[in-house]
C-alpha cells in the first residue's frame, strides 16, 4: 500500500485565499460593505442575464426548486 503526501490536506506553505500583502492595513467596514453591494450587484445582473439567453434552462430549474420546495412540506 503507497501513502499520498497530499492525502488529508493541503500543505502549510499554500496561500491563504482573500488574504493580502502583508503590509496591506486592514480594509474598513465601510469598504467591505461596498465590495461586498458591488458584487452581489454584478451576481443578480449576471442571473437575470442567464435568465433572458437560457429561458429554457431557467424554466426547468425553477420546476425542478418548486417540485424539491412541494416535496418537504408537511
Amino acid at each position: 500500500m503507497t501513502s499520498n503526501p497530499k492525502a488529508g490536506g493541503g500543505s502549510a506553505d499554500e496561500p491563504v485565499v482573500g488574504a493580502g500583502p502583508p503590509g496591506d492595513p486592514p480594509e474598513s467596514e465601510a469598504e467591505r460593505r461596498r465590495r461586498r453591494a458591488v458584487f452581489l450587484r454584478e451576481l443578480t445582473e449576471a442571473r437575470e442575464l442567464r435568465e433572458r439567453v437560457q429561458p429554457r434552462r431557467t424554466k426547468e430549474r425553477r420546476m425542478r426548486e418548486a417540485m424539491r420546495m412541494r416535496t418537504f412540506r408537511i
